[in-house]
């Protein structure tokens, strides 16, 4: 299994910037994908950016350009620098990582972008 647990949500103003990190233990050699994704209120949870199999990474075509997803492997801990943030990035960030088929999810944190 793997346990994932996310810090670094908040409030930010429109054009702030925010970096999201994720810290995971278990069974982290055999995991094929890890990133991010988000659920904004009342919409479905969508793939932000992710790491895929083979080290190439994935992002969603709204956040293209502005997010980055990058990763420490020494400390088992994937980040996601959002910058030229939007009312529309708003919503709760969940970590993911696929394992032998099954996706985990962290609890998830709240970025929240308002003026």
């Amino acid at each position: 299994q793997v346990q994932l647990v996310e810090s670094g949500g908040g409030l930010v103003q429109p054009g702030g910037s925010l970096r999201l990190s994720c810290a995971a233990s278990g069974i982290i050699g055999a995991v094929s994908h890890m990133g991010w994704y988000r659920q904004p209120p009342g919409k479905e949870r969508e793939l932000v950016a992710e790491f895929t199999s083979g080290g190439r990474t994935n992002y969603a075509d709204s956040v293209k350009g502005r997010f980055i997803v990058s990763r420490d492997n020494a400390k088992n801990t994937v980040y996601l620098q959002m910058n030229s943030l939007k009312s529309e990035d708003t919503a709760v960030y969940y970590c993911n990582a696929l394992l032998f088929a099954v996706n985990y999810w962290g609890q998830g944190t709240q970025v929240t972008v308002s003026s």
